[in-house]
């Protein structure tokens, strides 16, 4: 006598829609869930030339504006945009033992060297630098002005702010070292290695 009424009712409840059911018994567990919620981030426009803390850096060979900062992301990216960029400067041959670094050139042409590699990229192109990859980089012609990205960002945004502190020392193996980077020796293309 109960098998035929448990078979009607297993029937009869899997015709009815989950929505509908909701509707129909309104104080059900389903209609007392809370509604997952989520938090918009504080969102932080940066105008163009304008540097996220308020104030554009200088490494000595560039001026840099903070696009997107560690804390922005929770620690998963920062974005920096280089201008002026001048041929036979840039960062000495390193590498990044956490983070891979990501190069989009905007205006001008430059030279990288990733690895063994030395490509030639000009406005609209980019390149990826791998984890554990030396690399560096120089504007090639005149000035270049970039944007590059670090994933994670690990120490990299404390870095640029004490490079551009001491841009004598941000080329060196001591001070390189501390940021979980690799000094590997001066930049092929500095003018004094051309």
């Amino acid at each position: 006598m109960n098998f035929p009424r448990r078979t009607f009712l297993q029937s009869a409840a899997s015709l009815v829609p989950a929505v509908a059911l909701h509707d129909l018994i309104p104080n059900s567990a389903l209609a007392q869930a809370p509604a997952p919620t989520v938090t918009a981030p504080e969102v932080h426009p940066v105008p163009a030339g304008d540097d996220r803390t308020g104030h554009l850096h200088s490494l000595g060979f560039s001026s840099m504006a903070f696009k997107v900062l560690s804390s922005d992301a929770g620690g998963n990216l920062i974005v920096i945009e280089h201008r002026g960029l001048q041929p036979g400067t840039g960062p000495a041959l390193h590498l990044h033992y956490s983070q891979d670094e990501w190069f989009y050139v905007m205006e001008g042409e430059v030279v990288f060297q990733v690895g063994e590699q030395r490509p030639h990229l000009s406005s609209g192109d980019s390149v990826l630098a791998p984890r554990r990859i030396p690399h560096t980089f120089s504007a090639v012609g005149g000035p270049a002005h970039m944007l590059i990205a670090f994933t994670p960002a690990d120490k990299m945004e404390q870095y640029f702010i004490d490079a551009c502190a001491q841009p004598k020392l941000a080329a060196t193996e001591d001070f390189i070292n501390r940021y979980d980077m690799k000094w590997l020796g001066p930049s092929p293309f500095w003018k004094d290695s051309v």
